[in-house]
């Protein structure tokens, strides 16, 4: 007699008998860069090789588009339509990956080969995001072998170009809504708050990047004879910079602080873990009247990734005629994304820094989004993922990272529930990514006990 045990021990199997070790290894020696335009034909390797060939063993049907922006790699979409009454569901994954880094690895690691030291799995992808969209299409795959069927409709959508910006995926949701139709997005990417603990999220912080300049004249001037008479830009940036936060990184400008951290969010986010598995976080830093995750999942937080003035490596003794910096605005709902950057523009002719230049960076960025945590469909899961764990899941109305969450909420119109399985130490987008076994086994337990629940037909109705 089929049952939810069963799928769930199915499951167990897959990931006991080593074919999930086999399977990411496969998946991780494609070296899907998308940073890299040379790696370009790994990301249709990915897609033609690896994904298409398991989608299909389990019963979609698939097909591999071209992205409508040049710069962008491949879509794929697959589809298992059992039924159309039945709900249906939409799930995602990216194929690509950020640079390898190759050189940075540990000795006895490389990006792009899987290698196993105790609970961790290390290699490129592992994290983000081979092993997710894996874990959740072989939960599926339980499901099938033990039911004989899903009991839902599902399609899932492949993209490759996530790391840079998820180019042209908007163009593509706009050209497929039809294809992509579904009653809820269940996703996985990123980390769970504690490694133990089953988390969900429902939006994502968005991001903003931008440069900040300033440009004097045209090279550089002997620091002994012009000291004192030429103005320094890196100076006169470094006050810029500075007049943005006070000394702990709390924003001062009025336009950046959100209003949407409303007595229902806090009380959401009350007493829930940040920093797990990863640094020590700083307790003086950010703004003082928030706890941690109030800060990390409510507020908006600045960031200088990286500054320049003359040459760093080898620094002579001269003024430089030049100054940059790059940064990074995360924000939540609340905050106006088209006035970002025209409301530090008012800030700093406010302050005397009407020479200190600001640009948009060229690559693409993500919207902020959130999904109220009492949504129906978040009980759903959040039920199921309790009845298979013993455990009630942390629940986060956004993450404090990015998605492309909101091409499939203003786009595609859909409730988002993601489900990560990777912890806040695995060195995503660092050399040394892993992901840990326990989790990964947990993950592909929970995914096919919410697959079996899905099945039942006693879906939210909304």
């Amino acid at each position: 007699m089929p049952s939810r045990g069963g799928a769930i021990g199915r499951a167990e199997t897959y990931f006991d008998s080593g074919a999930f070790l086999e399977d990411i290894s496969r998946l991780v020696s494609i070296e899907t860069e998308s940073q890299n335009p040379d790696q370009r034909p790994e990301l249709y390797r990915y897609m033609q090789e690896a994904m298409q060939p398991l989608l299909t063993d389990i019963g979609f049907d698939c097909e591999i588009f071209d992205n409508p922006d040049p710069i962008g790699g491949p879509f794929l979409v697959g589809c298992r339509i059992e039924n159309p009454d039945f709900p249906t569901i939409l799930t995602y994954g990216h194929g690509d990956v950020i640079r390898a880094q190759t050189d940075q690895w540990r000795e006895g690691l490389h990006p792009f080969r899987v290698v196993v030291e105790g609970d961790k799995i290390y290699g490129r992808g592992t994290a983000d995001n081979k092993s997710q969209h894996l874990i959740n299409l072989m939960a599926m795959s339980a499901v099938i072998k033990e039911r004989g069927s899903l009991g839902f409709n599902v399609k899932i959508v492949i993209e490759t170009s996530e790391e840079t910006g998820s180019a042209g995926l908007a163009e593509f949701f706009t050209e497929k809504k039809d294809l992509l139709k579904a009653d809820v997005l269940i996703g996985s990417d990123g980390p769970r708050l504690q490694p133990d603990v089953p988390t969900l999220f429902m939006g994502t912080r968005g991001g903003f990047n931008f440069d900040m300049e300033v440009n004097l004249r045209e090279g550089a001037n002997h620091s002994g004879n012009w000291g004192g008479l030429l103005a320094d830009p890196a100076i006169i940036l470094a006050h810029a910079i500075a007049s943005i936060t006070d000394a702990r990184g709390q924003i001062k400008v009025p336009e950046w602080r959100p209003d949407s951290l409303t007595p229902d969010i806090r009380e959401a986010l009350h007493g829930l873990p940040v920093g797990g598995g990863g640094p020590v976080i700083s307790k003086n830093w950010g703004e003082e009247d928030l706890d941690p995750a109030e800060r990390n999942f409510g507020w908006n937080s600045f960031a200088v990734l990286a500054m320049k003035s003359g040459v760093p490596e080898a620094p002579v003794n001269a003024i430089s005629g030049h100054a940059s910096a790059h940064c990074q605005l995360r924000y939540v709902v609340g905050t106006e994304e088209d006035d970002i950057l025209p409301a530090l523009r008012r800030h700093l002719d406010a302050n005397g820094f009407s020479n200190v230049e600001l640009k948009p960076a060229e690559k693409g960025f993500f919207r902020a989004t959130r999904l109220n945590p009492d949504h129906p469909w978040v009980t759903f899961v959040a039920t199921s993922i309790n009845k298979t764990s013993g455990l009630d899941p942390h629940i986060l109305p956004n993450l404090a990272g990015s998605l492309p969450n909101d091409k499939f909420t203003e786009i595609l119109g859909l409730p988002t529930i993601w489900v990560p399985h990777s912890y806040g130490g695995c060195s995503q987008h660092a050399p040394n990514e892993h992901i840990l076994k326990p989790v990964i086994r947990d993950a592909i337990r929970l995914m096919a006990g919410v697959f079996w629940d899905i099945g039942e037909l006693e879906t939210p109705q909304v």
